[in-house]
């Protein structure tokens, strides 16, 4: 059984609805496994507390039809039911009519029911041509029910029920309006589960639904194509990787971990903030996060500093990471000096940088061999200058960025590695003889 959670827009309250839901069919006895459509590390945070099981990236983007499907596959194994939470608003993605690297185009491949999650406040019977637009628009796209958010009365939920029986969708569940269900949010997206507890036990309580229908509707998604094995064989372990691992740092995608420890690393976490020395390791990962809520306790652990200064082999940092080694990081009118490790020092701006980026590499890096093309992702408030030494140039344009002196890799861009396993395999052969190119 699978079905997929998307809304017309940002803000809906599609994470709220997806972790209400995730309760209710653990509560069934269910083993639910859930996704997050697109390149965030936000929701799935929030996704893993709620499911006790851990969530998987699907995107259209950076997975050609095969790869997704496999992906689904290897993540779904075991479950009972996937519960699929999409991005943004159902149509929108990379292009403007949301073909590529939106949650229509996942719900197209993975041929997934849809409910859409409406925002119902100060809405009644508009509530029916917003869905029946919705499930009208792409033949492709099935959508086969609504779920309310922030509905004020169960008076209310009965004139939006109503209102959806006149064109054929039911209303499948709803939360009322409560500020102590709501997630806080920060930098366009929520704030991670590690600093806020969801409100589960509130949702639990307050969540309607009809877990019959819901039910029924997901056993209407019809057999997926065979799919062969998202990760290689297993191999030996031939490398040990460090990788950053605290509340500064935690942005990977799950399945570009497990695509290394598939070719043979054996990953290692180690805390910027709590650790004074790096665990023994062959290469280092520093993942995205928000070193600029930490820069205090970061710029003041100076053993461990030291220690990435000295560490040998090669190093991937990305994002908070590629900020964590710069010269500094100013946040307002204070300046906290970092690893050092790259040059020019990152100040934070008002408005993000994102989207979806394909880059060509400039030069031999431990990821990427001059030439090859990777795909990624961008989002970032904090600006570096340019780099003498960029590590790459955006296809289809001029614009260069990063920085790599071919043992470190430090880029803005967080690379989708399972897009091109040789990237991750060029990094575990550097890190097992010694961090020397070839």
């Amino acid at each position: 059984m699978r079905l997929l959670l998307a809304a017309p827009h940002s803000g809906a309250g599609k994470t709220t609805v997806s972790l209400a839901l995730l309760l209710a069919l653990r509560a069934r006895g269910l083993r639910v496994q859930p996704f997050k459509v697109g390149p965030d590390y936000l929701d799935p945070t929030h996704l893993e507390k709620a499911a006790g099981r851990k969530p998987y990236n699907l995107d259209g983007f950076f997975l050609d039809e095969t790869g997704l499907l496999a992906l689904f596959r290897h993540g779904a194994r075991g479950a009972d039911f996937a519960l699929i939470e999409g991005v943004m608003g159902l149509f929108d993605g990379k292009d403007p009519r949301g073909e590529v690297g939106s949650t229509a185009q996942v719900a197209r491949l993975l041929k997934a029911p849809v409910a859409l999650v409406v925002d119902a406040k100060g809405m009644a019977g508009s509530i029916a041509p917003l869905a029946q637009g919705f499930r009208d628009f792409h033949p492709g796209v099935r959508v086969v029910g609504v779920f309310a958010n922030r509905v004020g009365s169960e008076r209310h939920a009965e004139i939006l029920k109503e209102a959806l029986k006149a064109v054929g969708l039911p209303l499948l569940g709803w939360l009322p309006q409560d500020p102590a269900l709501e997630l806080p949010e920060r930098h366009l997206g929520l704030v991670l589960a590690g600093e806020v507890a969801p409100p589960l036990e509130a949702l639990r309580r307050a969540f309607r639904v009809d877990l019959e229908e819901v039910l029924r509707l997901a056993a209407t998604a019809p057999p997926l194509p065979e799919a062969g094995p998202f990760l290689p064989p297993k191999r030996p372990p031939r490398a040990r990787v460090a990788y950053a691992w605290d509340r500064a740092f935690a942005f990977y995608y799950p399945e570009a971990l497990e695509l290394l420890e598939a070719l043979g690393a054996e990953l290692v976490p180690f805390s910027p903030l709590e650790d004074e020395t790096l665990p023994k390791a062959h290469a280092l990962l520093l993942g995205g996060g928000y070193p600029e809520l930490f820069a205090e306790r970061l710029s003041a652990n100076l053993a461990l500093r030291e220690a990435i200064r000295r560490f040998p082999g090669p190093i991937v940092a990305e994002c908070g990471g590629y900020m964590y080694l710069s010269q500094g990081l100013w946040v307002g009118e204070r300046f906290f000096p970092m690893v050092g490790l790259v040059p020019g020092e990152a100040r934070m701006a008002e408005r993000p940088v994102l989207g979806y980026r394909e880059v060509e590499a400039l030069r031999d890096s431990p990821v990427a061999r001059k030439g090859q093309a990777f795909k990624g992702h961008e989002f970032h408030y904090a600006r570096l200058p340019a780099s003498p030494s960029p590590a790459w140039r955006r296809l289809g344009g001029e614009e260069v960025e990063g920085y790599t002196d071919g043992r470190v890799l430090a880029s803005f861009v967080h690379l989708y590695l399972p897009a091109r396993l040789e990237g991750a395999e060029r990094l575990l052969a550097l890190a097992s003889r010694g961090g020397v190119l070839s």
